[in-house]
Formats: C-alpha cells, sequence, structure tokens
C-alpha cells in the first residue's frame, strides 16, 4: 500500500518553524521520507541565528537541492580551503527559487529572514556515518566559535555579488 500523500500548505510550514523557533538549534525538519527510501526529502525550518557546519556528499557522490518556499536564505558554496566560492540566492521576492548542488561541494545554508522554510532533496538512503563530511576548517556545531563564524559568513554574503 502505498503512504499517503502530504499537502504542503501554510499550516504545515507554520508548524515547523515554530518547531524551529523552540528549538536550541534554532532549526527543524519535516521529513516526508524514511530513512530507506532512496530520495531525502523534507522541510527545513531555518532561523537565522541557526549555524549549520559547512559539508559535502562525497561518499558516496550525492546532489542536494534546496528550494525556498516562504523567506530569505542563502546557499553557499566554498572551495576545499574554506574560501566562498559560489552564493546562491533563495528568495521568492527576485525570484531566485532554488539551487541544484552537485555532489563534492562543501556547502551550507543560512537563513536570512526569521520564519524561512526550504525545501530540501537529496539521493538517500539516508546513512549518519556516510551522510556528510564536514570541513576541517569551519567550527563544530554548539561551540563559541560557530556563532562568530556564521556572523562572520552573513558579512561575506552582504558583500557578495
Amino acid at each position: 500500500m502505498p503512504k499517503n500523500p502530504v499537502q504542503i500548505h501554510s499550516d504545515l510550514l507554520d508548524q515547523v518553524v515554530k518547531e524551529a523557533r523552540a528549538s536550541e538549534r534554532r532549526r527543524m525538519n519535516f521529513n516526508f521520507h524514511q530513512l530507506e527510501d532512496t530520495a531525502n526529502r523534507m522541510l527545513n525550518a531555518i532561523e537565522p541565528e541557526s549555524y549549520i557546519r559547512p559539508h559535502r556528499h562525497l561518499e558516496p557522490p550525492r546532489d542536494e537541492a534546496f528550494f525556498v518556499l516562504r523567506g530569505k536564505g542563502v546557499v553557499v558554496l566554498f572551495k576545499d580551503d574554506g574560501s566562498v566560492e559560489h552564493v546562491c540566492r533563495l528568495d521568492l521576492e527576485t525570484e531566485h527559487f532554488g539551487t541544484d548542488i552537485p555532489a563534492g561541494w562543501y556547502h551550507t545554508i543560512v537563513s536570512l529572514q526569521s520564519g524561512s522554510v526550504f525545501y530540501e532533496v537529496k539521493a538517500g538512503p539516508y546513512e549518519p556515518a556516510k551522510a556528510k563530511e564536514f570541513a576541517s576548517w569551519a567550527p563544530g556545531d554548539n561551540t563559541p566559535e560557530a556563532a562568530v563564524y556564521l556572523e562572520q559568513l552573513k558579512k561575506i554574503i552582504s558583500e557578495f555579488d
């Protein structure tokens, strides 16, 4: 028996945003997939103070795509040395709807507006040990350096065009 469809509507986005705001990490996923599915599909509600450590999906190689459903953000792609190579804006007002990231790029997503929600998709299945390779040059989550790095990154983003 197939799974039931899930309608993506304002009430669902409101729910995930509320959970993100209450979360210590200031973000929350709503997964449409099961861990063993061949495609990972999820909503990501991300508040501007949430830091997502730059990472890549190299082994196995997995492309990833982000689409903005509400709010504003950027996907930042980095060279292997940690310097910013691309800033991909996600903003409905400017019709920058999404970005597709080829496997192997270090990347992060930064929310630029409270209440932002993004749709994310990448190949599955989800295997925690292989899911991400974190950038050695970026601070870890929940460290004092993470908040400083996020603010530096936002400054670079604002100057990048």
